[in-house]
């Protein structure tokens, strides 16, 4: 049986791709998933008009994940911490406590976006990447100061 991927499947193919699969595994699994659609013209009609849908879709969140880059741009954020002998700090700066501050200021962001390559140990001012989508990445000051 001929079907039209709807999602990207490993082992058939990309979206939009026509492949020939098995009766029962099309009719039982992929196409009540909503995974793939039978071949025939009047799909191929709604498979375009889901990319374009999903075309507009992405347009748009990059727009505003743009927006959203340049106003972290400006924001920079204060996280007080405890301090020891030769301004160590007891623990560490987490992403987690990086996203609670930015929520503070008005941006509702995920720690699961903010790039740490390692945790923060130390005083100072760290420029944190912040990874809105694929192709934007928004930048954070960050001042780790003593309590």
């Amino acid at each position: 049986m001929k079907v039209i991927l709807r999602k990207e499947q490993d082992k058939l193919g990309q979206v939009g791709a026509v492949v020939d699969v098995k009766d029962g595994y099309a009719r039982n699994y992929l196409i009540p998933k909503g995974i793939a659609y039978p071949a025939s013209e009047g799909s191929m009609r709604v498979l375009t008009e889901e990319k374009k849908q999903a075309e507009r879709r992405s347009t748009k969140e990059l727009k505003a994940n743009e927006k959203l880059a340049t106003e972290l741009e400006k924001l920079s954020v204060t996280i007080k911490m405890k301090v020891g002998e030769d301004e160590k700090l007891f623990g560490s700066v987490t992403s987690q406590m990086i996203a609670d501050a930015v929520k503070e200021k008005g941006f509702d962001i995920d720690k699961r976006i903010i790039e740490l390559p390692e945790p923060i140990k130390a005083l100072g001012i760290y420029t944190v990447d912040v990874k809105l989508h694929q192709n934007v990445t928004g930048k954070v000051k960050v001042w780790v100061v003593r309590e």
